[in-house]
């Protein structure tokens, strides 16, 4: 989950371990209503996105969503750990919409609560995502034709 939401390694473990203090001393207000694992999930990623908050790393961006463009990632021969790559690599604000969004399955208006942004511009983000990750895997299948 971490190495998800995190530019390299070194910066997963960092969020681990602040996401598993942060379970430690809130393990007590676990109410056992829901399952455990999707109690951690979701400390995780707040803890990691307070983070980034915190860091500056979002930055509100226009809110044009006319050119929202579709990746179709069926028929590439790109393998999954190169698509990951390319998921890293994406700035901060696009990979973490695109990870909450297509991932981890949450709607623009639950990533605009968590990442204090409208929903106009987590569906912004999310296009500027999918088109970078598009322009990534064309390049990658012209490399290998």
């Amino acid at each position: 989950m971490c190495l998800k939401y995190s530019r390299n390694k070194t910066e997963a473990e960092d969020n681990l371990h602040d996401s598993f203090m942060t379970i430690y001393e809130k393990i007590g207000q676990f109410n056992f209503k829901g399952s455990f694992e999707g109690w951690i999930k979701r400390i995780t990623v707040n803890t990691v996105l307070q983070k980034y908050r915190k860091d500056q790393h979002l930055n509100v961006v226009s809110e044009n969503t006319e050119d929202e463009v579709e990746v179709d990632t069926e028929a590439t021969d790109v393998s999954l750990s190169t698509l990951l790559g390319y998921i890293q690599e994406l700035p901060h604000k696009y990979r973490l919409t695109f990870n909450l969004y297509v991932l981890d399955g949450y709607s623009h208006k639950e990533i605009s609560e968590l990442l204090g942004t409208s929903t106009g511009t987590s569906k912004s983000n999310l296009a500027r995502a999918k088109a970078i990750l598009r322009d990534k895997i064309e390049k990658t299948k012209i490399n290998i034709a």
